[in-house]
Parts: C-alpha cells; structure tokens; sequence
C-alpha cells in the first residue's frame, strides 16, 4: 500500500513569554530585557507512516499532542527544525463547529463552512439539499445556529462533512455520539457504506469505542510523546493499564 501521510523526526515546541503586560511600555521593556521565553515541548521526535485508505486512531489524556500533530500534518504549525512532513493528496480537518459563526442561519454557515472545507460556491449549491435534508433541519434553515442546540448543530456539521471531497480526512474529535439515537444509527451507516471508502482518515478521539470499531491502528501519545502504537486491542489495553 501507498504511504499518504510520512513523519519522520517530528518535534513541536511553543514558546510564550512569562507575565502579563497590559501597555505597550511594559512590553517593549519586557521584550529589551532579554529575558528568555519559556519553552513547552508539544510533541517530542515522532516518526510514523500511514498508509493510503487506513483508518488511525490517535488517542491520549488532554495535552498530550494530539491535536498539534494534526494541526503539523494538515500545516497549521511547523515542525522544529530536522522534521519532515510528507503528505500525498487533499487534506481536511473536521472538527464540530469548525467554521460556524452562531449569528448566520443554517443557510449561510452551510456555504461558509463549505467554503473552509474546499467546495465551490456551485457545488455547494448542488448539495444544499441534500446537506439539510440528511441533517434533517429543513424547517430551521433560516434560524441563526445561536438558537440550535447542540445536537442540531452536530447534524449539520456532520451533513457538511459528509459531502466534502478530499482523501485525508483528519477527525478531531469529530464523529460519534451524533445527534439522538435516530440520527446516531443513521450517520454510522452512511459512514460505514460510502464515507470512508477509499479514504485515509486519522481519528483523534477520546471515545474509546468509536476507536476500536473503526481504526486499524492506533497511536499512544502521552506528554508528546508516542508510548505506543499498534492494534486497537493492544494500544487501547496499554492505554487503560497506562492511566488507571
């Protein structure tokens, strides 16, 4: 199998400055005193091939990288200086509500919110039906998303997802627990049969029993750094033994 996605040596370090400085003045001293920012190491040296149609899961506690690491491979951050990021196709990044401003109606997020994701103006409008319909918010498609609940807008970022075009996707947090039980039975069944089909998508989760069904392999992450990295059973057994 082809590799789409190819890290080798991967680090990410953020750098902030100590202190609170409200006035310009107090920030141009600050920053004449020399005094050296502080370090904070997000993901320490990892090395990882994914291959074209795999489906990668990527779990850990809260802080541990998962999201940087997304966020280096669809290139929102670089990496320090020896990494190298290797990427083959179109790539997007789903997150609920990426993209969603609460004072535009359903309508209007639809074509913003498409538009972030890669889809012409023309092809949204093709889809526009079909986006409410699956989301079932036909009789709200001029409410601004302020008034929804956030069941309702997780159907509608779920409708809009599912009809973007890419060949990577990259899922923060973004699929299960779906809407009510109705909704939930429908989206894991359009997703199973025709979402993933010929795609690579990297889960990043922590809702263990989405990861388990779906990822061939998973990656640990703790303090950025990869503790292990092998089968769901495997991974998610270290996991548990590893935190409690």
């Amino acid at each position: 199998m082809d590799t789409v996605i190819s890290l080798k040596n991967i680090s990410k370090t953020f750098y902030i400055r100590e202190g609170h400085h409200d006035s310009i003045r107090e920030k141009v001293f600050n920053l004449l005193k020399g005094d050296p920012p502080r370090s904070i190491p997000a993901l320490k040296d990892i090395s990882l091939d994914i291959k074209k149609g795999e489906n990668f899961g990527i779990i850990g506690r809260n802080g541990s990288g998962k999201s940087t690491l997304l966020k280096l491979i669809i290139g929102a951050y670089r990496p320090d200086k020896g990494g190298r990021i290797t990427v083959n196709g179109k790539v997007i990044r789903l997150a609920l509500g990426m993209g969603f401003d609460p004072e535009l109606s359903a309508r209007d997020n639809i074509y913003v919110n498409g538009s972030i994701l890669g889809l012409t103006f023309r092809q949204i409008g093709k889809k526009f039906d079909d986006i409410i319909g699956f989301a079932e918010l036909e009789k709200f498609v001029d409410t601004q998303l302020k008034f929804y609940s956030s069941g309702m807008v997780s159907r509608l970022a779920f409708a809009v997802a599912l009809h973007t075009e890419a060949d990577i996707f990259l899922m923060d947090e973004f699929f299960g627990g779906v809407g009510d039980e109705g909704f939930k039975e429908k989206s894991e069944k359009v997703f199973q049969q025709s979402f993933v089909e010929g795609r690579t998508i990297l889960y990043v989760s922590h809702q263990l029993d989405t990861i388990q069904e779906y990822c061939d392999r998973v990656l640990l992450l703790n303090m950025g750094e990869a503790v292990a990295l092998g089968s769901p059973k495997e991974v998610l057994n270290q996991y548990k033994q590893f935190f409690h």
